[in-house]
């Protein structure tokens, strides 16, 4: 998981079981008002904890979670490397969080949706950066997302259980959708950054 609390950003990262990462917060326990956390299988590069979920660019300000393979990420990396950026895994997921960096102009939406143009491959993805404030930006192209509705307080999941018990108002995005999320709006739009109106479905299981 990476919390964000007073402007610094901190993450708390196990490989193996979920009690592992309990135990290191336990340890060093973590507090915040908006962050990201993922569990995920390894695809590229061993398990290992540098390349546990969430990764983060050079400067450690901003962090992604992601589910998919992006294929083009080895060419993605030689160019990042070659402008100065500096990799300490083995995933294609750090190649994300560098690349919308590399966009990176004060707008992480901006920013993500010009890493997004050079993507090749599937993803579901969910970043936030340390400099705006109670604001996640997501983006999905083939793995399931979904964005959570509740009173002062919005969220963003792969999958519908997981926020069952916050909330049965969801909004569910359709592939090239690019959604900010903040505790009391969401704002959808499509790829190039158009609008996109869509109504939240109620849940009654």
């Amino acid at each position: 998981i990476a919390v964000v609390q007073n402007g610094a950003l901190a993450r708390r990262r196990s490989m193996g079981k979920l009690r592992s990462l309990e135990e290191n917060l336990r340890a060093e326990p973590l507090t915040g008002a908006f962050g990201i956390g993922h569990t995920r299988w390894a695809t590229h590069g061993r398990p290992s904890e540098e390349n546990a979920h969430p990764h983060s660019d050079c400067t450690g300000h901003l962090v992604v979670v992601h589910n998919g393979i992006i294929e083009n990420y080895l060419p993605l990396k030689a160019k990042l490397s070659a402008a100065g950026h500096r990799f300490v895994t083995q995933t294609d997921t750090e190649v994300v969080a560098h690349l919308v960096e590399s966009f990176y102009k004060g707008s992480l939406e901006e920013a993500v949706r010009g890493a997004l143009r050079e993507l090749e491959g599937i993803y579901a993805l969910v970043l936030v950066h340390r400099d705006e404030p109670q604001k996640l930006v997501a983006a999905r192209l083939g793995p399931p997302l979904v964005v959570g509705l509740a009173e002062g307080e919005h969220f963003v999941a792969s999958d519908i259980p997981a926020l069952l018990p916050y909330t049965r108002d969801f909004v569910f995005l359709d592939d090239g959708d690019v959604v900010t999320v903040t505790p009391d709006a969401m704002r959808l739009t499509d790829a190039s950054g158009k609008p996109v109106e869509r109504r939240p479905t109620r849940i009654t299981w």
